[in-house]
């Protein structure tokens, strides 16, 4: 079993009463019982969950495509929806990860600002370093493998966090799969300005996810499971994805877990 990174780790707070959630715009538009798990979840560990409804997209494909103007805007009304100074939880390494460091790129070295990425915390992150979550398994037995995209790993530092919650559970073995720490080939708008390149990286992502001969993969990140589910289905693979916060709340409450489609 890996050990925490520590070169990764901050100064992590008490465990609040409240938190605030923030979505991303792919799980309210295509996953969003993926947020409504990931808030059982929490909830079920007594932290009132607040989910602003003004919230959108965090500006990352803007910033990405080099519309800083554009990003700016939509970064400030994302911080403005979120006032209190309690924890937002981001279902996402990649939106963590732009909220995090980028926005102090974008809006400034302001006191508010920086208050406001300093309270920025990815899913698993949250749930290992402030509620330290040790999830009782009541799943049967099985084998998984895990994927963590790019944005979790190398700016969030949390690639660790996903893989320590999943190897908790008493009745899951969690396979290692060939070029684990590679690319998808998602990246967000990369994958529309570079297809071929995205393509072929999502080939071998999935290809080695497959050679695993596992029941299912897990990521905290729906980007990278779109593009990888998208490539699995092409391939007409049965092997699916499983948002974390789904697999980790299916396996403490006992639930049958079919994937993400």
């Amino acid at each position: 079993m890996q050990q925490l990174n520590t070169q990764h780790l901050r100064d992590y707070p008490k465990k609040p009463k409240q938190v605030y959630l923030f979505g991303t715009c792919i799980v309210d538009s295509f996953f969003p019982d993926t947020g409504m798990d990931a808030i059982e979840l929490l909830e079920r560990e007594g932290i009132e969950v607040i989910y602003p409804q003004g919230q959108s997209c965090c500006g990352q494909p803007a910033y990405n495509s080099g519309y800083k103007d554009e990003a700016k805007a939509v970064a400030m009304a994302q911080v403005k929806q979120f006032p209190l100074d309690i924890p937002v939880v981001v279902v996402s390494g990649s939106c963590g990860g732009m909220m995090r460091h980028h926005y102090l790129d974008l809006l400034g070295d302001d006191p508010k600002i920086n208050n406001f990425c300093q309270r920025v915390f990815e899913f698993t992150e949250f749930l290992v370093h402030v509620l330290r979550l040790k999830p009782i398994d009541q799943g049967p037995k099985e084998r998984v493998a895990l994927h963590t995209s790019c944005a979790a790993r190398r700016e969030m530092g949390v690639h660790i966090t996903g893989n320590k919650l999943i190897s908790q559970l008493a009745n899951v073995e969690l396979v290692i799969h060939d070029y684990e720490s590679e690319c998808c080939g998602f990246g967000g708008t990369f994958a529309v300005k570079h297809a071929d390149i995205s393509a072929a990286m999502v080939a071998d992502k999935s290809k080695n996810l497959v050679a695993t001969d596992v029941v299912r993969y897990i990521s905290a990140d729906h980007g990278c499971m779109m593009n990888i589910n998208g490539a699995l289905d092409y391939q007409k693979q049965s092997l699916r994805g499983e948002h974390i916060a789904s697999y980790l709340l299916n396996r403490i409450k006992g639930n049958s877990s079919k994937g993400s489609l």
